[in-house]
């Protein structure tokens, strides 16, 4: 799935800023409600991508995914963000 690059670094830094990101498993929502600009899909995609490369942790319970930041990760979005 394509996401626009500003999309990405929206939720890139506040995963950074947060360290933990709760998404709805919902693929029609039109917006996340805490990052703005990217819908909830992208950001479901894009902490999918990040929990299959080891870069977050990610429990689901009553339809969320909770989504936190490892070391690697840190590492990770430190670089990408700088």
């Amino acid at each position: 799935m394509f996401i626009p690059k500003a999309n990405r670094i929206a939720v890139f830094s506040y995963l950074f800023r947060e360290g933990v990101c709760v998404v709805k498993k919902d693929t029609v929502s039109p917006t996340h409600p805490q990052i703005e600009g990217a819908t909830n899909l992208e950001v479901l995609n894009l902490m999918k991508s990040l929990e299959s490369r080891g870069y977050v942790r990610v429990t689901f319970s009553w339809q969320h995914s909770y989504c936190y930041l490892t070391p690697e990760g840190i590492e990770y979005l430190r670089g990408y963000l700088a």
